[in-house]
């Protein structure tokens, strides 16, 4: 489980996914406390951290800038455990978006002065694949065939002095009909367009570590695939 914790990715995984020959710059194991005036650069792991330790780091990594820290990783014996636990200290909220292709592109959204995917919370009752769907048409004006899961991502902000873990749900689609396609600019959507994968990785400069993970893992997984 990767979580991005102000723009840092935090993973959270057990010793069969671990891999040994990875070197990090910080080692912690089974420590009994965090100091806040830690300096971290490149990669940090963590053997089997203690709760107390772990609210300390979310802590850390949400409320300082840390510009030269790469990753933590934390590994354990009870990955459910730890993955519930972390949970637990969010207030967990939903959304589901989409990568569309139409022939050798993708499309893309200009918001908040980056560039972005379109995607958007579930609605009461809604099923991700539903919400998908729907916040891709709403957002770009087009109509889409909905795919395959691809991935989900999990990011942390803050909002009304609350911690929030979004998880967010991606299908990749197939666009139907991008004729009325225009950026849906009551939710602040400035621009919108149709990206080679090229130029998609020059978009992504701008953009979140997450949505160029996500767009890793396409590629990855199934560049531009047709959907049947």
């Amino acid at each position: 489980m990767r979580i991005f914790v102000n723009d840092k990715p935090l993973e959270l995984m057990s010793y069969e996914e671990f891999d040994a020959t990875k070197s990090f710059e910080h080692v912690y194991s089974e420590i009994e406390e965090l100091h806040t005036d830690v300096e971290w650069e490149e990669d940090v792991l963590f053997h089997e951290p203690n709760q107390n330790v772990i609210i300390r780091l979310l802590y850390l990594m949400r409320t300082r800038k840390m510009r030269n820290l790469d990753s933590v990783t934390i590994v354990t014996k009870d990955k459910r455990a730890l993955k519930e636990f972390v949970k637990s200290r969010f207030l967990i909220i939903k959304a589901a978006g989409g990568i569309v292709k139409k022939g050798d592109k993708i499309l893309m959204i200009h918001r908040l002065g980056k560039w972005d995917f379109p995607k958007g919370k579930l609605d009461k009752g809604e099923t991700p694949e539903e919400c998908a769907k729907r916040e891709v048409e709403e957002e770009c004006n087009v109509k889409v065939k909905l795919g395959p899961h691809l991935y989900n991502t999990w990011h942390t902000y803050t909002q009304n002095r609350k911690s929030i873990l979004k998880k967010t749900y991606w299908y990749t689609m197939e666009v139907v009909n991008d004729a009325g396609m225009k950026p849906q600019a009551e939710e602040g959507i400035e621009d919108i367009g149709w990206f080679a994968e090229g130029d998609a990785k020059t978009a992504l400069i701008n953009s979140y570590p997450s949505m160029r993970y996500l767009f890793k893992q396409f590629l990855k997984n199934q560049t531009f695939p047709q959907i049947s």
